[in-house]
């Protein structure tokens, strides 16, 4: 069984769950181009990180390192201090963490979601955390709307076909037994580029992450090398690459 762990936050106030999920992409312009791959992904309390048995461990680790400036003793600290930059203070509200977990040593997220709540269980904001594949990381700060909708201009190169321009409409209402998040990136003269998650919660069990784990292994790293593939494709078939600004290092993000 997947258990949490306590570490001088409240008593837990929920459990660990999977979803697995498929994650589609869709170009309309300059070339139409669509994929779409399956993955599983955590939902986690920051607060109470799943505690494996042993032999899984590999299967799962969520490490300070892999989010925001990497330099932080934990998760919750790192967002805080993310906050803090904004003028946020959660008071010790409870945050709902969903990505990809380490697994046998390796990450990529490309999107971190974190739901902030206050103490009273009313949501305070959505951070949107977005790493690329040249290690660099940014995190957006979202305000969104009672249908789980934010919109923020983009300032962060994630796709070598698209300079840092326009804006995300995101529509991100928290997870509940089905996950449907979407993302519309608008630019200016063009048709939108448009990223879809769709997935059914399952409880975080050890069988349930064994079976995702035989069914899609070493799927953070399947992710990054697809990620990878498909921009090769898409070079091939001319689509124009975008120059990409001064380097963001982790200790920039923000």
């Amino acid at each position: 069984m997947v258990t949490a762990s306590s570490d001088r936050r409240p008593a837990h106030t929920g459990t660990p769950a999977l979803y697995p999920c498929a994650i589609t992409h869709v170009r309309r312009a300059p070339r139409r181009y669509a994929l779409r791959h399956r993955t599983y992904l955590w939902l986690v309390d920051v607060d109470h990180l799943p505690v494996l048995p042993r032999p899984l461990r590999p299967l799962a680790r969520f490490r300070p390192c892999d989010h925001f400036t990497g330099r932080a003793p934990s998760i919750r600290a790192a967002l805080d201090g993310f906050l803090s930059e904004h003028g946020i203070d959660l008071h010790g509200g409870r945050v709902l963490m969903l990505a990809h977990a380490r697994i046998l040593g390796h990450v990529f997220n490309p999107l971190t979601l974190y739901w902030c709540y206050r103490p009273d269980g009313a949501l305070r904001c959505v951070v949107a955390e977005v790493h690329n594949t040249y290690g660099e990381r940014h995190a957006y700060l979202l305000h969104t709307d009672a249908a789980g909708t934010a919109t923020v201009a983009k300032d962060f190169y994630v796709s070598p076909f698209h300079p840092v321009d326009g804006h995300y409409e995101m529509r991100l209402p928290p997870p509940g037994e089905q996950l449907r998040l979407a993302i519309r990136l608008q630019r200016p003269g063009s048709p939108p580029f448009t990223a879809s998650v769709h997935g059914t919660r399952r409880e975080a069990t050890a069988p349930a992450l064994l079976r995702l784990a035989l069914r899609h292994p070493w799927s953070t790293l399947t992710v990054s090398a697809a990620i990878r593939f498909h921009g090769i494709r898409l070079f091939l078939r001319g689509l124009p690459v975008q120059p990409r600004p001064g380097r963001r290092t982790p200790e920039k993000a923000s």
